[in-house]
């Protein structure tokens, strides 16, 4: 059997999509796949069980990526295609079922389910190697509570003041979290260097892991962490996805569609449409009431 999983380009929209693959895997226990995704988001897939390819372009002028697409599918019988684009691709290839994403409202992680028709939707997933988890442990090893700061975003309405990140997390060491340590992180290139910079002048005895991992390894080191504060990002959904205790930071984006999707996840929201709205006193408020929730364990 060969499924074709069509997805996102985007880190966060892809990690949200895990949850229905990992369904379609214990679903069709014999089944094969082909993930198409963004270039960025490819390493989001490569450790899934029972990949057979994977399909990474960037975006091209006039959508002609997706004639690269069709080219790269269309000599194949598919059994199953699921398109969260909602594109035109799935109709243009041979399949003897199509799940099609359409419009919806509600949270992402629920518009998804509904392809499938799934209730509850099913939680994502990252799929870390186990040398990938040996390396983390020798980056962080246990011993101090650790905070996992991802102070970046896409665009810069999405950031949240640095100093405001540092105070949050003296807050935490000399309270709920004593004597923790931080961990920074953030995506590859200059621009996500350059978000993080005055996060880790600000906090100079941070751990900085800014641009230094690859996309499983920073999840693989995300796990190990107490608790994930970040804006809403790619990296947000990877800590929530691995279980971590994670605080989302909203201002100009919906929490009601974003919000990170796990069993211990929390969002602090900005009183008006901007980052700078957020106030240190609510995401302390919001981190309090996240950490008193139950492990996992």
């Amino acid at each position: 059997m060969r499924i074709l999983f069509i997805t996102s380009s985007r880190i966060g929209d892809a990690v949200l999509s895990t949850g229905l693959l990992n369904h379609l895997w214990h679903a069709y226990p014999r089944a094969r796949f082909t993930i198409i995704c963004g270039v960025v988001a490819k390493d989001v897939f490569v450790h899934f069980p029972r990949l057979e390819h994977i399909i990474a372009m960037d975006k091209r002028r006039f959508g002609l990526h997706w004639l690269d697409f069709w080219r790269l599918t269309v000599g194949k019988r598919w059994d199953l295609v699921v398109d969260i684009r909602g594109s035109a691709l799935a109709f243009a290839l041979w399949a003897k079922k199509r799940a099609i994403m359409r419009p919806r409202t509600g949270h992402k992680i629920e518009q998804l389910a509904a392809i499938l028709k799934l209730d509850p939707p099913p939680l994502p997933v990252i799929w870390i190697s186990a040398a990938e988890q040996a390396r983390a442990e020798e980056i962080l090893p246990k011993g101090r509570p650790l905070v996992a700061l991802a102070p970046t975003a896409n665009w810069d309405g999405k950031v949240w003041p640095a100093e405001r990140f540092a105070r949050l997390f003296r807050q935490l060491a000399d309270g709920p979290l004593p004597g923790a340590r931080a961990a920074v992180f953030g995506g590859p290139g200059d621009k996500e260097r350059a978000l993080a910079a005055p996060l880790l002048q600000a906090l100079p005895d941070a751990i900085d892991l800014c641009g230094k991992l690859s996309l499983t390894e920073t999840a693989a080191c995300l796990a190990r962490a107490d608790l994930f504060v970040g804006n809403d990002s790619g990296l947000m959904h990877i800590a929530a996805a691995v279980d971590v205790p994670t605080l989302g930071l909203f201002g100009p984006t919906p929490a009601n569609e974003y919000a990170p999707v796990g069993r211990r996840t929390a969002v602090a929201i900005a009183r008006g449409v901007q980052m700078e709205d957020l106030s240190l006193e609510a995401a302390f408020a919001a981190a309090l009431r996240l950490l008193a929730q139950p492990s996992l364990a």
